[in-house]
């Protein structure tokens, strides 16, 4: 298995399902998308297809996984429940919340502890993510925190 094939070249969100987000969640946003297309490992249990493109959603409570090749032919439609992520998006929205207003009145020290506690949320709910996908994919820890920022777009109004 090689690394130019167990990536993803291609991420888009389904418009129909993001959430209103604020210039803050939009740049985080932004900026997820652009690393995964940079970096990310992206491997399909039991296929060998890729680089393959991926597609996030939502529908009836799930969060959907289409899977395509670069080509447009079909890989994979995996839909995950979010039961296991509710909390750590909330939560995530929360602390980015706090810390985009810290930002702008806060001392250093202050903004500097809120960002260690969003980066140890966004670590645990990668963590989960991956754990939630093992026996679909296989990601590294960047890879999912990426798609954990992509999934709280699709449901953390801004």
């Amino acid at each position: 298995m090689s690394g130019e094939t167990n990536r993803l070249a291609e991420v888009t969100l389904d418009e129909a399902s993001l959430a209103p987000g604020s210039a803050n969640a939009e740049q985080e946003r932004r900026i997820a998308l652009f690393d995964l297309k940079e970096s990310n490992s992206f491997v399909i249990v039991g296929e060998e297809r890729g680089p393959y493109h991926l597609v996030l959603s939502t529908a009836e409570g799930r969060l959907i996984f289409d899977v395509s090749t670069e080509r447009g032919d079909p890989v994979v439609r995996h839909p995950m429940s979010l039961s296991s992520m509710r909390k750590l998006v909330k939560d995530y929205g929360l602390i980015c919340e706090t810390y985009f207003d810290a930002i702008r009145t806060a001392p250093p020290s202050r903004i500097e502890a809120i960002d260690m506690g969003r980066r140890g949320l966004h670590n645990e709910a990668a963590e989960v993510l991956m754990g939630e996908l093992e026996e679909r994919f296989v990601l590294d820890l960047d890879t999912a925190r990426r798609l954990f920022t992509l999934i709280c777009a699709l449901h953390v109004r801004g």
